[in-house]
């Protein structure tokens, strides 16, 4: 069974970074592409960015040249690079891997952007 490991949120202030990870566990044959959604208080959730199995990569535009989607494919892990945060950005990040046919996600890792 593949689980999806989160780690990584927290406490920050705003114009802070932050680096999330996410580690698959069990058996993946192949994955088409990770990525990160968030989900902000009372708000649905939300696209954040993605990254293929070519490295190839989308960012939504709330986001773009601030984050940084990066993967390791001998780890099967996921990262996000988050910098020049906002209180904006304050939510609960998953992680989602697609993968074998099937979409797998994390179970949340709170990220709070705030003075």
């Amino acid at each position: 069974q593949v689980q999806l490991v989160e780690s990584g949120g927290g406490l920050v202030q705003p114009g802070g970074s932050l680096r999330l990870s996410c580690a698959a566990s069990g058996r993946i044959f192949r994955i088409y592409a990770m990525g990160w959604y968030r989900q902000p208080p009372g708000k649905q959730r939300e696209y954040v960015a993605t990254i293929t199995g070519d490295g190839s990569t989308n960012y939504a535009d709330s986001v773009k040249g601030r984050f940084t989607i990066s993967r390791d494919n001998a780890k099967n892990t996921v990262y996000l690079q988050m910098n020049s945060l906002k209180p904006e950005d304050t939510a609960v990040y998953y992680c989602n891997f697609n993968a074998d046919f099937r979409n797998y996600w994390g179970q949340g890792t709170q990220v709070t952007v705030s003075s």
